[in-house]
């Protein structure tokens, strides 16, 4: 069983009520804080110096997972809104992304293991998780492996890199654009009308992109491979997200692994959404994140 998020009522009736709230006390309702308010640190884990900012806070922790393309910088549209709504945020660049330090000579652990340790560290209760696009492919990995430590999961624009699946591999093959692969990042990544109407946003996202990864910084594995078994696996929680116009990852390919799902789950389509779902639509996105987090 599939539930639709209808997040444009949740947000449009929190936006107004606070409005009418501060209004009615002939103030100006409160801007949300800026996302470069919240600073981040390196925590030392077992192989590896994990940037992370962590907001803290006594709300329920949501662990975010940046795509290949970001790092925690990408989720500035997002920290803000979730904590206002009261969540604690803990946002890390994936080891070998943005300011994380592979410990030289070390081989690197599953970002699972790393989440793991970052849980341990932190001390934290049962948290959220949610991964965007190749985040969405470690956070598959950890739910599969510690859902007992999980409140619920939340993937977004992602594929999941799926192994054995003929099913999905014959999808990419009819669905493939020729020459895409060559495209600049933002070409791949983002709707043509955000790259037209959002030149500020496109050129804020490229200056992220370009530091992203480390050249030459291994990627670490996944703990196990992402198979159709192991989405089958998954007890938690799950919404899944896909953005309408994205090239790189169409919402069938979401719905063709989505299908192997043996627990209920609920479905958001972000309307005029590339692959940089978060980034491009940040309004619809939140908006469906938030009123999922309520509901776990």
């Amino acid at each position: 069983m599939v539930a639709i998020l209808d997040w444009r009522s949740v947000f449009h009736r929190r936006t107004a009520l606070a409005g009418l709230l501060f209004a009615g006390l002939g103030v100006a309702a409160p801007s949300l804080a800026a996302a470069d308010e919240f600073s981040g640190a390196f925590i030392d884990l077992p192989n590896v110096k994990l940037w992370t900012i962590d907001t803290g806070g006594t709300g329920e922790p949501v662990i975010l997972l940046h795509a290949n393309t970001g790092t925690s910088e990408n989720w500035q549209k997002q920290i803000p809104a979730f904590v206002a709504a009261g969540y604690r945020i803990i946002a890390i660049d994936r080891p070998g992304w943005g300011k994380s330090v592979i410990r030289e000579g070390e081989k690197p652990a599953s970002v699972a293991e790393d989440i793991d340790a970052l849980a341990d560290h932190l001390a934290l209760p049962k948290f959220h998780l949610l991964g965007v696009a190749g985040g969405g492919y470690i956070a598959l990995d950890y739910a599969a492996w510690r859902p007992q430590r999980l409140r619920s999961l939340i993937i977004a624009a992602s594929g999941l890199g799926l192994v054995e699946d003929e099913e999905a591999e014959a999808f990419r093959t009819r669905a493939a654009i020729p020459g895409f692969a060559n495209e600049p990042p933002e070409v791949r990544e983002m709707s043509p009308s955000y790259r037209g109407m959002n030149p500020d946003g496109v050129a804020q996202w490229k200056a992220i992109e370009a530091h992203a990864h480390k050249p030459g910084s291994p990627i670490p594995p996944l703990r196990t491979p992402n198979t159709d078994a192991k989405i089958a696996s998954i007890t938690t929680p799950l919404l899944v997200l896909a953005g309408d116009v994205d090239l790189t990852t169409p919402s069938a390919a979401v719905r063709l692994w989505a299908k192997h799902l043996k627990i209920p789950y609920d479905w958001a389509l972000i309307p005029e959404a590339g692959h940089s779902v978060a980034w491009e639509q940040p309004e619809a996105f939140n908006g469906a994140v938030l009123a999922f987090l309520r509901k776990h």
